[in-house]
């Protein structure tokens, strides 16, 4: 790989997708290879940080849900430090870079130091999630639209969401960070006026080995939380567009090691 593909002193925020490596775009692994330092989160797989180069540093900064490793101001002074030394920087973070990853943060304390930064997309969990159980986000004439929501809130503090614009019967709700907060979830959108039976689909570790499936609704959503979910990454997929068709079941690799339950 050549070295030309990430300037000295510069910084790429990528994003390495839900986990399997072969789900990476093109151009992110291109800009691993020739990174001489990466600062990854929690959520990057081992396989996916096996495509840096052997004389790359291999920096952990946690980033996931209550297991953070360091603050973001720390995250921020990392990456300008490493950039004003002149390393070919690469910020890896789980699914898009844009997408929940604190990004915005993380370029406003590199453009404060004049420190140069691009961007490189990559597939967010809920694209994952719904490929992997073989449904689309959306549907004509029945969801035209899509929302992404972090149900992710300090500690003590409550879920503060629009919820009567969540509760939208032509939406797909993708929750990300939901599993704590299932009970408010479901009892929220059911007092904002969404269907109980609306279907809810459950994805853990989508496109890994690991993955598990769950098919349940929004008024059995604590209860299917609690007892399905285990100490994975999860996204939680709220719709009629996610209700899987009878008798036809999606294929996905390595599906004869991954689990399905309906709940």
């Amino acid at each position: 790989m050549s070295d030309t593909m990430i300037e000295r002193g510069t910084v790429w925020l990528v994003g390495a997708g839900p986990g399997d490596p072969d789900l990476l775009t093109r151009k992110a692994e291109k800009l691993i290879q020739a990174a001489t330092v990466i600062f990854y989160d929690a959520l990057v797989g081992k396989d996916v940080l096996a495509l840096a180069p052997r004389q790359a540093r291999l920096v952990p900064v946690g980033k996931r849900s209550g297991r953070h490793s360091k603050d973001q101001r720390s995250i921020n002074e990392l990456l300008v430090e490493a950039a004003l030394a002149g390393d070919r920087v690469v910020r890896l973070k789980g699914g898009d870079a844009g997408i929940f990853g604190r990004a915005t943060e993380e370029a406003e304390a590199l453009v404060a130091h004049g420190i140069r930064y691009y961007i490189c997309p990559g597939i967010t969990a809920a694209s994952a999630a719904a490929a992997s159980a073989g449904v689309s986000l959306t549907v004509r004439g029945l969801a035209r639209k899509l929302v992404f929501v972090t149900a992710h809130a300090r500690a003590g503090e409550e879920l503060d969401l629009d919820w009567d614009a969540l509760a939208d019967p032509k939406a797909t709700l993708a929750i990300y960070m939901g599993k704590a907060a299932a009970a408010t979830i479901s009892r929220k959108l059911i007092r904002a006026g969404l269907a109980s039976d609306t279907p809810v689909l459950l994805i853990e570790n989508a496109s890994l080995k690991e993955e598990r499936q769950f098919s349940t609704r929004l008024d059995l959503l604590s209860i299917s939380a609690r007892a399905a979910l285990g100490d994975g990454p999860a996204v939680m997929l709220i719709g009629k567009a996610v209700r899987k068709p009878e008798n036809v079941r999606g294929f996905s690799v390595a599906s004869d090691q991954r689990h399905s339950l309906n709940i």
